[in-house]
Formats: structure tokens, C-alpha cells, sequence
């Protein structure tokens, strides 16, 4: 009997919805090194090809994707998405710069922060917000909200 979660899958695959898969998939490649594992074409209602289904990986992890599917609901970002990807990359300032020159454009730079990470976002073309990060240093839950505490303006922090 198979294994529940086949091999070279993690618990949780993000899958994202664009309009222009195919071009997202060609920008994906050149801005995160993204490899195609598959991809899945279906006529749409009006006769136009349009990718019903795409696996990538990217390091250790798959993403989905698919063009839209207005007919039955899915449509891509229309604005800024309620989620964001977060990838976690080996040089930071590296992956940060060739999605950039790929396409990428700047939501917050890279920059240490308190809780141990460089980090910084970006929006691809196509709508999503690619969180990038590297992890520097490991921090107890004290030590994080110390720092927290004193890089927030006043000392304050949210919620306290």
C-alpha cells in the first residue's frame, strides 16, 4: 500500500492561482530557480490553452499552480493576496537580488531582524508576495521579545 503523503511531499503544498501560467511559471524559473516537474494543458470554454494544472520545486518544496478558472470560481489575486510565500534560502541578499532582476518589485527590502531572520518581501508580476528569508541566528522566546521591545518605537510592543 502507498504511502498517504507520496515521496517528495511535504504535509502542506501551496497552490497558486495566476492569470498567465505560463508566463508565471518562465518567471518563477528565473526568479526563485523554480524546476517544472509537470505540466497539465486544458482547452478553456473559449478553445485557448490554458494550464488546468503545474507542479514546480523550488530547494526542497513543491508549489502548484494553475491558470484562472473564472467559470468556476478561482481566479488569481485581484490586488494584494490575503497569504504570502515564505521561503526560506541559504543567501538572502543572492535570492533577494535575482528575483528582482527578474522581474520582482521591492514591497519591503531586506533587512536583521529582531527575531533572528534576514527578511524581506516582494510581489511577482502575477499578484503573490514572496517573503524571503535567512536564518542568522537562533533566539529563546525571551531573547526575540527583548529585541522586539527595543526596536519598536517607545519600546512598545503590539498587542501589550
Amino acid at each position: 500500500m502507498p504511502h498517504p503523503i507520496p515521496a517528495g511531499y511535504h504535509t502542506l503544498t501551496p497552490g497558486l492561482m495566476v492569470k498567465g501560467a505560463a508566463e508565471a511559471i518562465e518567471f518563477y524559473k528565473r526568479a526563485f530557480g523554480a524546476e517544472e516537474v509537470s505540466r497539465m494543458p486544458m482547452p478553456g470554454p473559449d478553445g485557448q490553452p490554458r494550464i488546468g494544472h503545474a507542479e514546480l520545486k523550488i530547494g526542497d518544496s513543491k508549489v502548484f499552480l494553475s491558470d484562472e478558472f473564472p467559470e468556476h470560481g478561482m481566479l488569481g489575486p485581484q490586488g494584494r493576496p490575503p497569504v504570502s510565500m515564505f521561503m526560506y534560502v541559504t543567501d538572502a541578499d543572492a535570492a533577494f537580488a535575482r528575483a528582482v532582476e527578474a522581474g520582482a518589485t521591492v514591497q519591503m527590502p531586506l533587512a536583521d531582524m529582531f527575531w533572528g531572520d534576514r527578511f524581506g518581501t516582494l510581489a511577482d508580476p502575477f499578484g503573490h508576495v514572496w517573503s524571503i528569508a535567512e536564518h542568522l541566528e537562533d533566539l529563546t522566546p525571551e531573547q526575540t521579545m527583548e529585541r522586539m521591545k527595543a526596536s519598536a518605537p517607545g519600546g512598545e510592543c503590539p498587542g501589550q
